[in-house]
C-alpha cells in the first residue's frame, strides 16, 4: 500500500511496518544465502513503469509493473542466468544484461566471463539478442558486450551503440550500431590495438576514442575534428592513466578522470580544442558519476563513506534528493533509479524503521510506495557500528562492527571478515554475509585495512604491504576489540573471499596465534603460480595487471623470491587450526586450482583442512544455490570450531 508524504516529504506516523523477528530466533540461512528477492530496479524514462528482477528459489523473472495500477504488465523468465543489470532504452524497450563463463571459438586458454545482452520489446513481447548475430556478413564479430552501452534517440528511432569484440588477426573492440526498431546491427567503428572505448553524441556521431597500450602504458585520446578522429592528448602511465568517463554536464565537454598531485580528480575536456580544464570543485571526494537516464550527461556523483552520499549539480534535483533523504531520518537512503524529469525516484532504504526495502517516491504526488523487501524476511538489520583503531605502527584503521541482537556487547565470539580487492572498501550499508554471521551470534569485524579504497593516500599506504601490514591490520583489530572487552580473544575466526580469502589463509600461516579457525572463499594460496597464470591470461610479460600486483605485493614479477615470504602455501607448517577452503569451478579471477593446491599442501602436512567445490559458480557467488552452499558450509564449520553460544575453554 502507498505511504503518503507531506510537503516536507516526511512519512506519516501511521505507516504500517513489518514486525521485527522474534527475539533470539535466527533467520534461516536461506534468507541471506539465496539471491535477493528483488534487485536491479529501474524506472522507465517517463516514470510510468518499473522493471525489476524477482527471484523465486534459484529462478529469476524480469518483471515490468505499472506505477499507476501496481499491476504486472509483462515478464521474461531468465531462469538461472546470471543477471547483471537492467536498463531502459526507451519507454517500451528494456535491456537485459547477463553473463556466462565459457571459452569461445577463437580463444585459447581458460574460460572467460562474457557479458551478453538482450532487448525486450513490451509492445510485441519479443526478446532478441544484441547485436543480432545473423545480421553480419562476416563471422569475426562476437556476440558479447565489452563495455558501457550508449543509448541514443535519433529522430523517431532508438539506437544502441555497443562496444563489441572483433576477431581479425587479433581481438580488438569494435563499436556496433543496433537499431532497436529493425533489430539491424552494423559495425560503425572498428577498434585499433588498445582501444578502450568511445563516446557517441546525441546525433549518433563518434566524438571521442581512447586507447591504452597495456605493454608500455602509452595512452591517447582522439576527438573528432574535420570529419575524422585526431589525437589531442597523450602520455605514458603504468596504471592510473586518464580515463574518459563519458559526457560532461554541458554538450561541449567530456568528463575525464586523471591523477593530479597524487589524487584522482575529475576534469572537463573541451570538444572544441581538446583542452583540459581545471579540477571540478569537490570532485576529489566523488567515486563515480551519476548520468542523466536519457542524455547520459553527468548530473552528479557518488561519494562513498559510511554509506553512499549523492551529489547533484542541478539545484532542483539536489533539493528533491535532500527532501527524500529527510523523509527517512536516521536511515540509509540509496539511489537506484529516477525518471527523466526526476519527478519519481526509486530508493533502497535501510534502517530500524523500514528494515531493508525498496521505495518508489513520487515527488509530485507527495507519496512514497513500498515496492518490497530486498531479502524476504529481513525486516530489521543488525546494528553496524563505525569504529576506528590504531594499528601497531599508529595508522588509524576504520572498520565496521556488526553486533548480534540479543547478546551483551562483551566477550563475544568474533569473525574477522576482510573485504576483497584489495583496493575496495566496506561501509555500513547492508551486507548479507556479515548480517548472516551476526544472526548466528557472532560479532563481525570488517576492517578497511591499509590499501582499501578510502583515499588515494590510504590506498598507496598499502603498496608493498600485501601479507605484511595489510595482514596485521586485521589482527590489530582483534587485539583492540579484546582490550575494549567486546570480544573473547580465544574465540576468533577469520573468513573472507578473494583477497579476503587470501587473508583468511594468511592468518593461520603468516600471522599465527590469533585465530582458532579460518574459512577461505576463492582465496589465493600460491602467489607465484597465481601471477604466472595472470601473465598467461594476458598473453604477454608486460601488462597492467602484473604491474598492479607488483605494486601491492612489493615484488618485481612472478619469479621474485620475495613472494615466498607472503605465500600461505609456503608456510602450511605454521598452521595449527582448522581451515576450510571453498571455491567455484567457474572462477575466472582466481582459478580453482589455487584452493585445490592449498588443500593438498595442507593435507600433505597432515593439517586439519576441508575443501568444498561450488559447481558452476564464478568468482562473485552469482548463483543462489551455490551462494547458499557456501554460507551453509562455512556456518557449519564455524559453529563446530568456534561455537557462538558457549564460552570456549581458556
Amino acid at each position: 500500500m502507498p505511504f503518503h508524504i507531506g510537503r516536507t516529504l516526511r512519512l506519516l506516523a501511521s505507516c504500517a511496518l513489518a514486525a521485527a523477528p522474534c527475539a533470539g530466533a535466527a533467520l534461516p540461512l536461506e534468507v541471506y544465502g539465496r539471491l535477493p528477492r528483488l534487485e536491479n530496479l529501474a524506472l522507465s524514462p517517463d516514470g510510468t513503469r518499473v522493471a525489476l528482477a524477482k527471484t523465486e528459489g534459484n529462478d529469476r523473472v524480469v518483471a515490468v509493473y505499472s506505477v499507476e495500477t501496481h499491476s504486472m504488465l509483462s515478464g521474461v523468465r531468465v531462469g538461472q542466468q546470471k543477471l547483471r543489470y537492467l536498463k531502459w532504452a526507451d519507454n517500451d524497450r528494456l535491456l537485459i544484461a547477463t553473463s556466462m563463463t565459457y571459452a569461445p571459438i577463437g580463444f585459447s586458454g581458460d574460460r572467460i566471463e562474457w557479458t551478453q545482452m538482450q532487448a525486450y520489446d513490451l509492445a510485441t513481447h519479443r526478446l532478441f539478442q544484441i547485436p543480432q548475430p545473423d545480421t553480419f556478413n562476416h563471422v569475426d564479430l562476437m556476440n558479447v558486450i565489452m563495455g558501457r552501452v550508449m543509448v541514443r534517440h535519433l529522430k523517431d528511432r532508438t539506437v544502441l551503440f555497443v562496444p563489441g569484440l572483433q576477431l581479425t588477426s587479433e581481438a580488438n573492440l569494435a563499436l556496433v550500431r543496433v537499431d532497436l526498431a529493425t533489430q539491424q546491427s552494423r559495425v560503425v567503428k572498428p577498434g585499433k590495438p588498445g582501444t578502450q572505448g568511445w563516446v557517441v553524441d546525441e546525433a549518433g556521431e563518434v566524438q571521442a576514442e581512447e586507447t591504452y597500450a597495456d605493454d608500455d602504458g602509452r595512452w591517447r585520446i582522439f576527438l573528432r575534428h574535420d570529419g575524422r578522429l585526431q589525437e589531442v592528448a597523450s602520455g605514458k602511465e603504468g596504471l592510473e592513466y586518464p580515463e574518459l568517463l563519458g559526457w560532461g554536464p554541458t554538450p561541449d565537454t567530456l568528463l575525464l578522470q586523471m591523477m593530479e598531485h597524487g589524487d584522482p580528480v575529475w576534469k572537463l575536456m573541451s570538444l572544441k580544442d581538446g583542452s583540459i580544464g581545471t579540477t571540478m570543485a569537490g570532485s576529489e571526494t566523488l567515486n563515480e558519476p551519476i548520468e542523466h537516464p536519457l542524455t547520459n550527461r553527468m548530473i552528479g556523483g557518488v561519494r562513498v563513506g559510511d554509506s553512499e552520499e549523492y551529489v547533484f549539480f542541478d539545484p532542483a534535483v539536489k533539493a528533491s534528493w535532500e527532501a527524500i533523504v529527510r523523509t527517512f531520518p536516521g536511515e540509509h537512503v540509496l539511489y537506484e533509479s529516477a525518471s527523466a524529469d526526476f519527478g519519481k525516484f526509486i530508493v533502497r532504504v535501510e534502517g530500524a524503521r523500514h528494515g531493508l526495502r525498496y521505495m518508489l517516491v513520487d515527488l509530485q504526488a507527495h507519496r512514497a510506495t513500498a515496492l518490497g523487501e530486498v531479502y524476504e524476511g529481513v525486516t530489521q538489520p543488525f546494528e553496524v557500528r563505525a569504529i576506528s583503531y590504531a594499528a601497531a605502527d599508529g595508522t588509524r584503521i576504520p572498520a565496521y562492527l556488526t553486533l548480534p541482537r540479543d547478546k551483551a556487547p562483551q566477550a563475544l565470539p568474533l569473525i574477522v571478515l576482510p573485504h576483497g580487492g584489495p583496493e575496495a572498501r566496506d561501509n555500513a550499508d547492508f551486507d548479507w554475509w556479515s548480517q548472516a554471521l551476526a544472526d548466528q551470534g557472532y560479532a563481525v569485524l570488517r576492517p578497511n585495512y591499509r590499501g582499501s579504497a578510502l583515499t588515494w593516500e590510504f590506498v598507496s599506504s598499502g603498496f608493498g604491504q600485501w601479507g605484511r601490514k595489510m595482514q596485521t591490520d586485521l589482527s590489530d583489530g582483534v587485539r583492540y576489540l579484546a582490550k575494549e572487552g567486546l570480544i573473547d580473544p580465544a574465540r576468533v575466526c577469520i573468513v573472507g573471499a578473494s583477497y579476503g580469502g587470501y587473508a583468511a589463509l594468511a592468518g593461520p600461516t603468516l600471522d599465527p596465534g590469533v585465530y582458532r579457525c579460518a574459512v577461505s572463499v576463492a582465496g589465493i594460496g600460491d602467489l607465484k603460480r597465481m601471477l604466472r597464470w595472470v601473465n598467461d591470461q594476458q598473453g604477454r610479460k608486460q601488462n597492467s595487471t602484473q604491474r598492479y600486483w607488483d605494486r601491492f605485493m612489493g615484488i618485481s614479477g612472478p619469479d621474485d623470491p620475495a613472494l615466498d615470504a607472503i605465500s600461505p602455501i609456503r608456510h602450511v607448517s605454521a598452521a595449527t587450526v582448522p581451515i576450510l577452503l571453498i571455491h567455484g569451478k567457474d572462477d575466472t579471477v582466481v582459478p580453482f586450482e589455487q584452493s585445490k593446491m592449498m588443500y593438498e599442501a595442507l593435507r600433505s602436512a597432515k593439517k586439519d583442512a576441508e575443501l568444498v567445490t561450488l559447481r558452476e559458480e564464478d568468482h562473485w557467488l552469482s548463483r543462489g544455490a551455490t551462494r547458499l552452499q557456501m554460507l551453509e558450509a562455512s556456518v557449519a564449520f564455524l559453529r563446530a570450531r568456534n561455537p557462538p553460544d558457549a564460552a570456549a575453554a581458556h
